[in-house]
């Protein structure tokens, strides 16, 4: 998601940073509302301060709050086949054996997108050893910017290609909505240059290719409509996925 600060959209009364804000609540709720209903009745909410049940003991209840980290229940995760950003077919299938940490990024994203690459940046490095088996993927969701270079731009500007198993996926558009729909996540884009306000939602997939648990990676906007995370919640983040990662890998 792009934001734009200074500008307002047509027939809204709120300015760009509060209506993209707005505009992520709501898609962030009707998601996990979503996500709820497909795995009802074993998906648990971790709202409040009272310990969610099934979290892995690893994580901290803090920590599992922060991340809004939600078992789901243990359903085979459904399959895709799209291209990467060094243009390599892949397939969720093929990614077996290894714990997937996938989320839904726009490779035009100025808001939340770069902060969860970040944090996937110190999830990889928090990982240590067991990095070689976690795959960190990403499935695009700008209808207007589907080419490999697009997503291959973003993966080195925020430093994503120095996970050696990063996949940022792209493919054609009917192919990707598909992909959407089978993952509950809401897309709005209005046009080539409009934001792009769409869900931001972790899946982390097991070994043997079902889910597991779901995050919602939230960020926070300063008075000039720049997106921002301080950075004891971005490192937070980052050793949280780690930490979920880990529990799924052993």
């Amino acid at each position: 998601m792009k934001s734009t600060p200074g500008k307002q959209p047509r027939g809204h009364g709120l300015g760009l940073p509060q209506f993209v804000l707005l505009g992520l609540i709501v898609i962030a709720a009707g998601t996990f509302a979503a996500i709820a209903s497909r795995h009802h009745p074993s998906a648990t909410s971790s709202a409040g301060s009272i310990r969610p049940t099934g979290i892995p003991a690893n994580v901290s209840t803090p920590l599992a709050n922060l991340m809004t980290l939600t078992p789901v229940r243990s359903q085979p995760a459904p399959g895709f086949t799209l291209v990467d950003q060094k243009g390599r077919r892949t397939t969720l299938a093929s990614l077996k054996g290894h714990v997937v940490v996938l989320e839904f990024m726009d490779p035009h994203c100025t808001d939340i997108c770069p902060i969860v690459s970040q944090e996937f940046v110190d999830a990889y490095h928090d990982l240590g050893k067991t990095a070689s088996r976690v795959a960190f993927v990403a499935v695009n969701v700008n209808r207007y910017h589907l080419s490999v270079a697009d997503v291959a731009a973003f993966s080195r500007e925020h430093s994503l290609d120095t996970i050696p198993s990063w996949r940022f996926l792209t493919g054609p558009l009917p192919a990707l909505r598909t992909i959407w729909r089978h993952y509950a996540i809401e897309v709005e884009a209005r046009g080539p240059n409009a934001d792009v306000v769409h869900s931001s939602i972790v899946y982390f997939i097991g070994p043997n290719g079902k889910e597991r648990y779901v995050a919602a990676p939230t960020d926070d906007h300063t008075k000039a409509g720049v997106a921002y995370l301080p950075s004891g919640q971005l490192s937070s983040w980052g050793r949280g996925m780690a930490l979920v990662a880990r529990d799924l890998a052993h």
